[in-house]
């Protein structure tokens, strides 16, 4: 028998003390070489988008890949993949944690909308406003000193 399975992601982290340094001309990039890691660990990539602080991945897991796995895999490349091209000029690093919430696959078009409308959606609400709902929503307990 094989392995079957439907999990749909939303990976949402941040950079290092929410610096602003995503510059908006880079981002695609970015976004390119996350595209390719997902896609080297055959992961279905739906959407990635994000802000100067922080980014949202729409993505399905391959059955093999652990998930704090390949957040750290994303997390340790694109660092590199930054430094080292210089794509970010202030960029220095990730915050430890992440956020990772699951959908139903009958969600989809609806999540993929709204991580395509990020920069509008951040007019409107912090990253911080964003990810407290995201963590009520999802009914999943936190502490707040941990959100900084």
């Amino acid at each position: 028998m094989s392995t079957y399975t439907q999990i749909l992601y939303q990976l949402v982290f941040s950079t290092k003390n929410r610096k602003e340094t995503l510059t908006k001309p880079n981002r695609e990039n970015l976004y390119k070489y996350i595209g390719g890691i997902l896609h080297n660990k055959h992961c279905h990539l739906y959407r990635i988008n994000g802000v100067d602080d922080h980014l949202h991945i729409v993505t399905h897991l391959h059955p093999s890949i652990a998930l704090a796995s390949l957040i750290k895999d994303i997390k340790l490349a694109t660092s590199d993949f930054i430094k080292k091209d210089g794509i970010f000029e202030k960029f220095s690093g990730w915050q430890d944690g992440y956020g990772a919430f699951t959908y139903s696959i009958k969600e989809k078009d609806r999540l993929i909308e709204y991580v395509k409308n990020q920069e509008e959606h951040h007019k409107i609400k912090t990253f911080r406003e964003e990810y407290i709902e995201l963590l009520k929503e999802h009914e999943i307990e936190f502490d707040e000193k941990y959100l900084l």
